[in-house]
């Protein structure tokens, strides 16, 4: 029993024996097992290579390829972030530097050369506007067709205008913020392009209270937003001129007095209206609201007056006579105090804008030239190529005089020309109308002349000075809308532009390059 508890705690005492007691043995276990070890590692990554590599023949690599290239690029970033700031570290910081641009692939030097149309091609003879255009470009000739295209359109068709509609109103708002900023602003820009006049069609100045019958008259107010019509229906009316509604301020009934011609005196206080059947007139003031009925006049010996000229100072009434009569009465008085006479029938005068001297039309067709003070006549000459004349103006500025004629043509004359040349010619023959020149107007800048006809339907037009062409898009010939021309005018400062026709009506156009009424 003592012997086998010995051979037991000998057995115990070997197994707790350390490892150094046989170093040899010990070292050698260790590195097997170092070596059993790095095998099975190296059969763990095998088997996890194999089974990425199975994941991403089945399902592909997008996220991983995603975050690769998401790092490529950030250090790319990086690296040209890094570039730029040591190139400029004097001018931006780190955080401002952009990416750099990349280059074009291939770059043609032809590009940057403008293509140039050859316009001696049959297709494209029609669109040359002089013999020296051989040569165009692609730009150029893309505006020619379009202005063509809209000439023969008479304007832009209605499928063209939806947009063009949105962003001339978004134009227009902006533009009525500028005037309510901006006061006595004129005009868009200093002058008035030609070819195509940027304008609009607002509701007529007398839609509140239409005429009965053919107006004879319109009439905007010298200071006030106010436009003037009358007419056969014996009527007068003043209307408040704003664009939308133009409300009616008042209509005054004259008995048994079909009007001839209506107009504001110089300072605006008073409207002088004549009649088609005797000589008697009638004289409104506006700030008492009196009628005054003028039935004689001392020193005019006159069956009937029908047209009459105000003179711009105010002093003055010009009074179209028989047998070639001019009569220069005074408003204060009221009496004639001059009288001038002239080879033939009258047919139209004008004041000069200083009032001092009275340019004036025959039937024959000759033009005279008055001086106001003394009466005489300081010039006479044949209106070029004139057989009858039928309409005269003067522009504001002293520089044109317009004279128009019974076949239609409108010659424009400079009236320095006709004050110092013994027979002056016409800077310009407007031939567009085929019927009389009946009205003639200039507006206030001295960029438009508008002629009318009474005689044939939409026989208007407007000018362009000193190019001599007419608008190409005035007026558009999709529909009537003026019908027969029997009075023009510009407001003040050629905001609106208004025409009086057989209808009754007064057309409004608000005319997009003035700002200003």
């Amino acid at each position: 029993m003592a012997s086998s508890e010995s051979s037991v705690r000998k057995q115990r005492k070997a197994a707790k024996r350390p490892l150094s007691e046989d170093p040899d043995r010990s070292a050698a276990e260790e590195r097997g097992q170092q070596q059993r070890h790095q095998v099975l590692c190296a059969t763990l990554r095998g088997e996890d290579a194999s089974v990425r590599l199975l994941e991403e023949l089945l399902f592909g690599a997008e996220e991983r390829l995603a975050e690769r290239l998401t790092v490529r690029l950030t250090t790319t970033h990086s690296l040209t972030t890094l570039s730029l700031s040591a190139s400029t570290s004097s001018v931006c910081s780190e955080d401002q530097t952009q990416p750099a641009v990349r280059s074009a692939a291939w770059e043609d030097e032809d590009d940057e050369q403008e293509e140039e149309i050859d316009m001696t091609h049959r297709f494209r003879r029609d669109f040359k506007k002089s013999e020296a255009e051989n040569k165009m470009t692609k730009q150029r000739l893309q505006q020619r067709l379009k202005e063509q295209f809209q000439k023969a359109m008479g304007g832009t068709p209605s499928w063209a205008e939806a947009t063009a509609k949105r962003s001339m109103k978004k134009d227009e708002d902006e533009s009525e913020d500028l005037l309510r900023r901006t006061g006595n602003f004129i005009g868009s820009s200093n002058s008035l392009p030609k070819g195509i006049i940027k304008m609009k069609k607002c509701v007529n100045a007398n839609s509140e209270c239409p005429g009965g019958d053919q107006l004879t008259s319109v009439q905007f107010h010298p200071s006030a937003q106010i436009v003037m019509t009358a007419g056969l229906d014996h009527s007068v009316s003043l209307f408040q001129v704003d664009g939308k509604s133009n409300p009616k301020i008042q209509t005054i009934h004259l008995e048994n007095f079909p009007v001839s011609k209506a107009s504001f005196s110089a300072d605006g206080e008073h409207i002088v209206a004549t009649g088609l059947r005797n000589k008697l007139f009638y004289i409104y003031d506006m700030m008492e609201g009196r009628v005054l009925p003028v039935s004689s006049v001392r020193g005019l010996n006159e069956q009937w007056v029908l047209d009459f000229q105000v003179s711009p100072d105010g002093k003055y009434l010009l009074l179209s006579g028989s047998s070639g009569y001019l009569h220069l009465m005074t408003t204060k008085t009221r009496e004639v105090i001059r009288s001038m006479k002239m080879n033939g029938s009258v047919c139209a005068a004008a004041f000069t804008t200083d009032s001092s001297q009275i340019f004036a039309n025959s039937q024959e067709g000759e033009v005279f030239i008055w001086d106001v003070q003394s009466s005489k006549c300081l010039k006479k000459f044949p209106d070029d190529g004139c057989v009858r004349g039928t309409s005269l103006a003067l522009s504001r500025d002293g520089l044109y005089l317009a004279c128009g004629s019974q076949s239609g043509v409108v010659n424009i004359y400079s009236q320095q020309d006709c004050l110092q040349k013994l027979e002056p010619r016409p800077l310009k023959a407007i031939m567009n109308l085929v019927t009389a020149a009946s009205s003639l107007c200039f507006n206030s800048t001295s960029e438009i002349l508008a002629i009318g006809s009474r005689a044939d339907d939409e026989a208007n037009r407007l000018v362009h000075l000193p190019s001599f062409t007419v608008f190409s898009n005035f007026p558009q010939f999709q529909k009537k809308t003026i019908f027969q021309t029997c009075c023009l005018d510009f407001s003040p400062r050629s905001g609106f532009y208004s025409v009086a026709n057989n209808k009754g009506h007064a057309l409004l156009f608000r005319l997009l390059h003035y700002s200003d009424f």
